[in-house]
């Protein structure tokens, strides 16, 4: 199993792209803003935080969503469309085995990222690191692994690594819309904030436990559903051909 995940690990950081965009763009992007001097500066809207402490939650957001979501499902439905996946069920080696290496892959890449973006937050601008950690840390990882999941129902649907990586911009798409990513969560409806308060990876459970108070129990509960019911889908219909 470890050889695998080494093995997975090494291809990923093959592709340069995806380093970039689901390792290093949210610290980027966070730079980026940063240097914009009227969001360094506290506003009602944000509860007198800066526009930079209230985003931080929707830049963890951004890491998980590349990984579970572009990531995962092309490069599933890729090996299913080459044969990787029926001659690994030729060897000693379950091609499930595949599977968990790469949602590993994710779980150590999302790692790095979300301490490389509280590092340059905490260094550059002054940013609290999350005032609940151990609630940070479970969302995150209910987080990731709701959304890699879903990233393996769509992998376990689609007929064609393409269609796979349609079929996950739709969801990508959401998932960055509810996540405050694409219009900041003040700009939103309170509806469509409490619809993306319970969807995956839990962008207010995120907020919540970087700004002090423990996430929600409920909130962390439908990371799990989802989770286990997507997982469970995924592992009862996915082709290995």
């Amino acid at each position: 199993m470890l050889k695998i995940i080494s093995t997975e690990w090494k291809l990923f950081l093959r592709e340069p792209s995806m380093v970039v965009f689901a390792v290093l763009f949210p610290t980027i992007l966070l730079l980026v803003l940063g240097a914009i001097p009227a969001l360094r500066t506290p506003d009602p809207n944000f509860g007198n935080l800066r526009f930079v402490d209230a985003f931080m939650s929707s830049l963890v957001v951004v890491t998980m969503a590349f990984l579970g979501l572009n990531k995962l499902p092309t490069s599933v439905a890729t090996y299913r469309e080459k044969g990787i996946l029926r001659r690994f069920s030729t060897t000693p080696v379950h091609p499930a085995r595949l599977l968990v290496a790469q949602v590993a892959v994710n779980v150590i890449a999302g790692a790095i990222s979300i301490v490389l973006l509280m590092a340059v937050a905490r260094l550059v601008f002054d940013i609290d690191l999350p005032h609940h950690p151990l609630g940070f840390f479970v969302t995150c990882l209910l987080g990731m692994l709701s959304l890699s999941a879903i990233g393996l129902l769509v992998a376990a649907w689609a007929p064609t690594a393409r269609s796979a990586g349609g079929w996950a911009t739709v969801v990508f798409m959401l998932v960055m819309f509810f996540g405050g990513v694409y219009l900041p969560r003040f700009l939103l409806p309170d509806f469509l904030n409490t619809i993306g308060a319970y969807l995956p990876p839990g962008v207010e459970a995120l907020q919540e436990s970087w700004l002090g108070a423990a996430p929600d129990p409920v909130h962390l509960g439908v990371l799990a559903l989802v989770t286990v019911v997507a997982g469970t889908v995924a592992a009862k219909s996915f082709r290995w051909e």
